[in-house]
């Protein structure tokens, strides 16, 4: 069996529907089933066994000997909550939880981080181990996932085989729960689709323009591959940069989304919000050389191919993966 935590969410039911298309079945997905706008992203799927996350670990105690591998990605990624207390539950201490179940019964595991845990980027965006003590997120959500991350460096005891992949800017299919949190992308095309034009954040930095701001955009396909890698790899255990390896501008994106949808641009600017200004990361770009080095050689979807597919075969359709 292979458990995928926060599988009714974004990313996790895309590795899901990978997993069965690699004729992976056996497959138990653990999450909290009450949120009723996620139930499409896991309907038709083959799955094992539903989980409640309140009782993984007991189910974990009662079935350790058949489950295979973890993939941990269950996790609160709401960069705009400030209540600590709610990442340390979710997203530190029950990663601990999983960590060391993961020992006890030695189970290799692969776990979800965020570029988030760099902060402005003052460190740049090398995933060099020895740096992760020394970076300083800029919201409670990042300072959750570099704090386990230093845990996990800091435990003597450690699963024969782990990974923590330090997600960028993931969008793609399976997103349509998240609301805000959702890529730029999925903003975007429901702007175009409604009023046939969309806004941007304003630049409020000397040395970016208007839509110049640059993030490592990465689609959902790739990311899902760079787990099914590491599932078969099982060797080079670390923490792992999970970008596409080239920062893009928003406009570049939006104008793409224009594109994939047939329509020409028509694309405006509004004031980043106040709250968030303080803390905007005005560009990013994973430096993948790390994982390129371990083996993985697959090229990454370039945002104009990645973008379209999104666009045309899930959006315009209303599809999920």
């Amino acid at each position: 069996m292979i458990v995928v935590t926060g599988a009714a969410g974004f990313i996790a039911s895309c590795l899901v529907s990978r997993l069965n298309a690699a004729n992976f079945n056996d497959i138990v997905v653990v999450d909290n089933f009450s949120v009723a706008k996620k139930e499409g992203n896991l309907k038709g799927k083959r799955i094992k066994e539903y989980v409640d996350r309140d009782g993984f670990f007991e189910w974990l105690d009662e079935n350790y000997e058949e489950v295979e591998f973890i993939f941990h990605l269950g996790a609160r990624t709401d960069t705009t909550e400030f209540n600590k207390d709610v990442f340390d539950l979710l997203n530190l201490n029950y990663s601990k939880q999983v960590w060391n179940a993961c020992c006890e019964y030695q189970i290799p595991l692969v776990y979800a981080s965020s570029a988030a845990t760099y902060g402005s980027g003052t460190l740049g965006y090398d995933d060099e181990e020895a740096t992760i003590p020394l970076l300083k997120p800029l919201n409670p959500y990042g300072d959750s996932k570099n704090d386990f991350d230093i845990w996990a460096l800091e435990q003597t005891a450690k699963p024969f085989f782990w990974a923590g992949l330090k997600f960028f800017n993931v969008y793609g299919p399976n997103e349509y729960h998240k609301g805000k949190m959702a890529s730029v992308i999925f903003h975007a095309y429901n702007q175009i689709k409604e009023k046939g034009s969309m806004k941007l954040f304003r630049s409020h930095h000397p040395d970016f323009a208007d839509g110049e701001q640059m993030r490592d955009f990465v689609y959902v396909k790739d990311v899902v591959e760079v787990c099914m890698f590491l599932m078969q790899h099982r060797k080079n255990s670390g923490i792992y940069n999970l970008g596409s390896g080239k920062a893009r501008t928003f406009m570049a994106l939006a104008l793409n989304t224009f594109d994939a949808m047939g329509i020409e641009p028509n694309i405006d600017f509004m004031d980043t919000p106040e709250n968030l200004r303080d803390n905007y990361q005005y560009f990013t770009e994973a430096n993948m050389s790390k994982l390129r080095s371990i083996g993985y050689n697959r090229e990454f979807y370039t945002l104009e191919d990645g973008v379209k597919d999104y666009v045309q075969n899930y959006l315009m359709e209303g599809k999920y993966y």
